[in-house]
């Protein structure tokens, strides 16, 4: 059994890092499982990508956006996919390749035409890492709830006509899913599922609830001091630890939520420090109030892990999150979590016992819950729960089982 994975990357992002994941555990379980990325920039085994693929890539995306030029207006806080270039040679590429079972993550900006699904004959399974696969080309749906019903008047775009490019790309989705009957859909996270469920376009599809995986050989935790002398942060200091793509200018990630937690927090300078992963320091300090260490953008897991490790508590602010990587890790490193309770972050954090759930967009519960967590006097117990919950729940070991027997079931049906 062949299984063969497209993703727009395979090592840029938090959908690509899922998915290499899966691949690399697959092949551990000798699975013949292949990877095909628009773009290859890494290094793991089995990985196929576009001739010139960085060229290719980017190609394909600003043909992909060519269409947005008639929303000026449009925000541009969010992706927005319209999959509509019809020679992107995917479908060449995997006749080359012959999988038994195709398996897509995240293929936005082009990488597949919509219609080009009907060209793959062979049973395909669609990892919903964002809510793309049942909108009209947003990747977040934030408060528009036109995806239950038929998405037109596109808040992202700004639009106030029912016939604009979010209700072409919503009825173009439609078309090809009605012609799809061995297309299975998996959500990350029970809120996925939950709106996928919901959705028009997927309602009467398959949606199986089955989490991204996290190998424990590579996320595990560092004996604290020796971690915070390894990442050139002070060893007495307690340390907040904030990171993502991207983190100080994805809108999505809350950057601006975790400034405003943070100066509402009591004044603890001499006590705290922060670190930001994955962006820059910037030429005016955004936090006044905290002395903070930039690391610039990690793509490794041991710097990773050394910063888990490091850190009292880690703080994801995001607005909207599936199955959030960052939460992860850091539990599997045994450092508890503050976050506020939206998408799937209850699936990974249990309020109080392993982190912290704070309201949504609440900033000073936010700001209660890193406060709880850098004083709770049972650190001890709070690291274990961390890393008791990964384990149980989603670890390489149980996860990947699941998944193979999953692919043996479509391809038992073809």
């Amino acid at each position: 059994m062949k299984i063969l994975h497209i993703s727009s990357s395979d090592s840029m992002g938090g959908a690509a890092k899922s998915a290499m994941r899966l691949h690399l555990g697959l092949l551990n379980y000798d699975i013949n499982s292949i990877y095909f990325a628009a773009e290859k920039t890494g290094t793991a085994k089995a990985v196929k990508s576009y001739k010139n693929g960085y060229l290719k890539r980017r190609l394909l995306a600003i043909i992909d956006s060519v269409l947005m030029l008639f929303y000026k207006s449009r925000t541009r806080d969010y992706p927005f996919t319209n999959n509509w270039y019809p020679f992107t040679g995917i479908a060449k590429e995997i006749n080359k390749i012959q999988p038994d079972i195709i398996h897509i993550h995240w293929v936005g900006k082009g990488m597949i035409r919509l219609e080009d699904l009907l060209k793959f004959k062979r049973p395909i399974l669609w990892t919903m890492h964002d809510n793309y696969a049942f909108t009209g080309g947003c990747h977040l749906v934030n408060d528009c709830l036109n995806y239950k019903s038929e998405c037109n008047t596109c808040p992202q775009l700004k639009s106030k006509n029912t016939k604009d490019l979010s209700n072409w790309n919503f009825k173009r989705k439609k078309k090809v899913y009605n012609k799809l009957p061995n297309i299975t859909f998996i959500a990350p996270s029970k809120w996925m599922q939950k709106l996928a469920a919901e959705s028009a376009l997927l309602k009467n599809k398959s949606i199986v609830h089955l989490p991204n995986v996290i190998d424990s050989n590579s996320y595990f935790p560092i004996d604290k001091l020796s971690a915070k002398l390894s990442a050139l942060l002070p060893s007495d200091k307690k340390i907040i630890l904030f990171g993502a793509v991207s983190a100080t200018q994805d809108i999505n990630k809350g950057f601006k939520e975790l400034v405003g937690a943070l100066n509402s927090l009591p004044d603890l300078k001499d006590k705290v420090e922060l670190c930001v992963f994955g962006a820059e320091k910037p030429e005016t300090e955004l936090f006044s109030k905290f002395k903070t260490h930039y690391t610039g953008y990690l793509n490794d897991d041991l710097s990773k892990r050394i910063l888990y490790s490091a850190a009292d508590v880690v703080v994801v602010p995001s607005k909207v999150e599936n199955l959030s990587n960052v939460i992860m890790e850091s539990l599997a490193c045994g450092t508890p979590v503050v976050a506020f309770d939206v998408g799937g972050n209850s699936d990974m954090i249990e309020h109080k016992n392993n982190g912290y759930l704070a309201k949504q967009n609440d900033i000073n519960d936010l700001a209660a819950g890193i406060n709880w967590v850098l004083g709770n006097p049972d650190g001890v117990e709070l690291n274990t729960n961390a890393i008791n919950k990964v384990n149980q729940n989603f670890g390489i070991s149980l996860l990947v089982n699941k998944y193979i027997n999953l692919y043996k079931s479509l391809d038992e049906k073809k």
